[in-house]
């Protein structure tokens, strides 16, 4: 073989690998996996609209922003018993959606995002003195995410730490930890896995940190059904607790994506 074909032998060779495990993929890491934030964000010029589904005929709607390739806000609203016949009841307020990614992924580094949430999930509780969502809201965080481009799509894994400020009125105040990964089977279709530790709910402390002693653990399949619009179906708490529910809850997603 001469010498330029072995050079272009090589670099066919580069190229293919480079699309394969590269970090520039056309489907970009997500932003959020079942509940969790990651350290994605959204592309500056873009924004996602959302709409979530949940159980008791409740239902939230988010709009977030991407101002710049680095922060995005938004604000999200909802209500509980909206579909149904029983009596409407709406959140207290608007909440709100920050994130900043302040260091890039790399291919040997995972990327990190600071950012605030304060939407939390389910029913509001405010007729006693817990005022909380049924579901604490992840408050301010920071979260971590390493992704990898294999033969069938991305592959990542989460992290995180949050501190709930708002959502206190129980007397729980610690820090949480939160975890997860997604998998694409193909560009269309994505598993989605996370464990939320609950550390800040009552009776969940540091010492039973084991994911068969507590916690949140959601599951979710996503499908991309064209090209900006994602449906999704979720599993939330599969780790319930047999002596208060006999049932896991079954979500409703849609996101959708755009840019303007």
């Amino acid at each position: 073989m001469s010498k330029s074909q072995t050079i272009k032998v090589f670099l066919m060779n580069t190229l293919v690998l480079t699309s394969i495990f590269g970090q520039d993929i056309s489907y970009p890491p997500p932003t959020t996996l079942v509940t969790m934030p990651t350290a994605g964000t959204l592309v500056r010029g873009s924004f996602a609209l959302e709409m979530r589904v949940q159980k008791g005929g409740g239902m939230s709607t988010a709009l977030q922003v991407g101002i710049t390739d680095r922060f995005q806000f938004g604000s999200s609203f909802g209500a509980s018993n909206l579909i149904g016949d029983d009596s409407l009841r709406w959140y207290p307020r608007p909440e709100v959606n920050l994130k900043y990614r302040l260091i890039d992924e790399t291919t040997s580094m995972p990327g990190v995002s600071l950012g605030i949430n304060t939407q939390g999930f389910g029913g509001y509780n405010d007729a006693d003195s817990l005022k909380r969502y049924d579901t604490k809201a992840y408050g301010v965080y920071a979260a971590s995410s390493k992704n990898w481009q294999t033969p069938i799509g991305n592959t990542g894994l989460h992290m995180g730490m949050s501190y709930n400020f708002l959502e206190v009125a129980d007397g729980d105040k610690d820090p949480n930890l939160f975890f997860g990964m997604d998998f694409e089977f193909n560009p269309e279709l994505s598993v989605l896995l996370e464990w939320n530790a609950a550390l800040n709910e009552n009776n969940m402390q540091s010492k039973n940190l084991a994911i068969n002693k507590g916690g949140y653990l959601n599951a979710a399949l996503r499908w991309t059904f064209v090209d900006h619009l994602h449906i999704e179906l979720d599993f939330n708490n599969l780790l319930f607790d047999n002596d208060k529910v006999d049932y896991f809850t079954r979500e409703l997603k849609i996101t959708y994506i755009e840019y303007f």
